[in-house]
């Protein structure tokens, strides 16, 4: 049984964070929020078939593919970071911290496109209503979870955080699986929810630091079966990296 979300309205989504440290927003709302039409939104998608592997997975898996770009959000606008790679501590990721990862950046003509600008400008400001106006460190990560395995798996790091302030996550296309759900619970506290995102567009942001989070596996149901996502991350004061955590 697939258990739906508690969308709220994108102007709700600020207020919930403080509340609850979580908010649920449909795919209309996330065009409201980034001042587009969802079908702006859409024609972002096919980008999502021109994933590289990832090479990093130490589990030994060929399920996952991605591209990661970095950006700063501020109240006068969005501008790209020159290309880096993507590092967590071991607190928050005890399967791959520790490790500079690289991967292939995103395609110029996906972060050129309003609806792209709109949307993470548009979650900045819902950052800053919540937490305080400043600029904001984002990570973007576009991912492919597939079945060439038989199984593939969303988070295999487990139930995590990410060491960021706020992470947002982006359903954006679900064929041939089933599983997948998402669990959502609080960080120092028995209190969780869990509900399976299926709408395209559909968006799950979080406190990073007052929830934990996590998928279960996917498997298919068809030929092909994968789920692809867009991961955001915001972070005050700068990006995650090996150097600062070493000062």
């Amino acid at each position: 049984m697939i258990l739906h979300p508690p969308y709220a309205a994108a102007g709700e989504a600020a207020a919930l964070l403080r509340s609850r440290g979580y908010a649920v927003l449909s795919p209309a709302g996330v065009a409201t929020l980034a001042g587009c039409e969802l079908a702006q939104l859409a024609q972002l998608a096919p980008s999502w078939d021109d994933l590289p592997p990832d090479i990093y997975l130490k589990d030994g898996g060929r399920y996952r593919r991605r591209r990661h770009s970095c950006f700063v959000a501020e109240a006068d606008g969005l501008r790209q970071v020159p290309h880096r790679a993507h590092w967590q501590p071991v607190e928050y990721n005890a399967l791959h911290g520790g490790m500079q990862r690289w991967f292939e950046p995103m395609r110029p003509e996906v972060v050129a496109t309003p609806a792209w600008q709109g949307l993470l400008a548009g979650l900045g400001r819902v950052c800053s209503q919540a937490k305080g106006g400043q600029p904001w460190s984002v990570e973007a990560h576009q991912f492919r979870i597939d079945t060439t395995d038989g199984i593939g798996r969303p988070t295999p790091e487990g139930a995590h955080r990410d060491g960021v302030d706020v992470v947002a996550v982006f359903l954006v296309a679900r064929e041939g699986v089933k599983g997948g759900e998402t669990r959502v619970f609080e960080a120092d506290g028995p209190a969780g929810q869990r509900f399976t995102l299926t709408e395209p567009w559909c968006l799950l942001l979080l406190d990073d630091e007052r929830v934990v989070h996590e998928t279960t596996p996917i498997q298919p149901t068809a030929p092909g079966g994968h789920r692809d996502t867009l991961v955001l991350t915001y972070r005050a004061g700068g990006f995650q990296d090996e150097a600062a955590a070493g000062a």
